[in-house]
């Protein structure tokens, strides 16, 4: 199996990465620009394996593109790569828009004309899984879930540019032929999360001292999925899913913002008694615009239908992801020095771009 993964070195793609050389034996070419989020580092454990090979190209560059499918003939494509921010959208929307809305097109396109050229027992074979959020979906109210019928209200320019992603690698599905599968995930955390996230922003600022700002009452709620667990289901809808099908991705752990910073706290108290009380640190600060206040993932569909399912409950991943961040700052502290944990998204005339 040739997987060509987008967006490797982030977050989310660099455990798929993982997954698929490590766990599954798989070629992969890992495609990804190297944006401020994206860092080699986070692939140290595949970087020197035969199965690994990394091209540092702009998904926007369709002749980079178009080069990367023929050389190195992919029986599959997942395509993580993407600006995902939603503070960093508010201020700076161009690139949400481009990379994710333009680039995905760029992709779709060249992998069409690749799979055009394919025989036809590899163009039935062949898959392109698109990866987003359930952020596309809006804002919940206290009670329901996400389901995969649910119809699309994004509320920032984040998840705008990915409802727009979707509806494009959907509509390749229907008018090209193109056999393209659509997944959408609820929050991850884990190992090797950018700074810049509520988890790891918490547990570092919290280890050097400082404030913990949460965002107006701390009640938006999120349902939180240890990346692993996402890795897993990704490559199970890669492999097993229905061509033009959407499957959504959660992990049955619905909590508030606070009651999350609050558990951070509580396990560095455990760790470090002599800091504690850590909860001491959070500061409410001013919410942020649109900020939708619940999300839930109905996963039922994945569940029944392909049979994945989440190893990892809040509890057991977010101790996990405290103490895997007290045991490899050689990761996060260069990443520290570049995002000091100071606000983004904050509005004003001069920066609304």
């Amino acid at each position: 199996m040739r997987v060509f993964v987008t967006g490797g070195a982030g977050f989310i793609g660099s455990a798929v990465v993982r997954h698929l050389v490590l766990q599954k034996g798989y070629d992969v070419l890992n495609v990804d620009k190297l944006t401020y989020a994206g860092t080699l580092t986070s692939l140290t454990s595949v970087d020197g394996n035969p199965l690994y090979r990394f091209l540092k190209a702009d998904i926007c560059d369709a002749r980079a593109m178009a080069e990367a499918f023929e050389s190195f003939k992919p029986d599959r494509v997942m395509h993580l790569a993407a600006e995902s921010h939603v503070d960093r959208s508010i201020t700076g929307a161009r690139d949400f828009v481009e990379t994710n809305v333009l680039g995905t097109f760029t992709l779709l396109e060249s992998a069409r004309a690749y799979w055009q050229g394919l025989d036809v027992e590899a163009k039935d074979a062949f898959r392109f899984l698109h990866v987003s959020t359930d952020e596309v979906y809006g804002s919940l109210g206290d009670d329901g879930l996400f389901e995969e019928t649910t119809p699309y209200d994004p509320s920032s320019p984040y998840s705008a540019s990915k409802a727009a992603s979707d509806h494009l690698a959907k509509a390749w599905q229907r008018t090209y032929g193109l056999p393209v599968v659509v997944s959408n995930c609820s929050n991850n955390y884990g190992p090797f999360h950018f700074p810049e996230k509520l988890i790891p922003l918490m547990i570092l600022s919290a280890l050097e001292g400082k404030p913990l700002p949460v965002y107006g009452n701390g009640i938006n709620i999120r349902d939180w999925l240890f990346v692993e667990d996402h890795a897993r289901a990704l490559d199970i809808i890669a492999e097993r899913g229905r061509v033009g099908e959407t499957y959504n991705v959660g992990g049955r752990n619905e909590r508030r913002n606070i009651d999350v910073v609050m558990r951070i706290c509580s396990i560095l108290d455990g760790i470090y008694p002599d800091r504690s009380p850590h909860g001491k640190l959070v500061t409410y600060v001013q919410d942020r615009p649109g900020h939708d206040a619940r999300y839930a993932i109905d996963a039922t569909k994945l569940e029944t239908e392909l049979g994945w399912k989440a190893i990892e409950n809040f509890d057991t991943g977010i101790e996990k992801t405290v103490r895997w961040y007290l045991e490899n700052e050689w990761w996060w502290a260069p990443l520290r020095r570049k995002y000091d944990g100071n606000r983004l998204g904050v509005l004003n005339s001069a920066n609304v771009k």
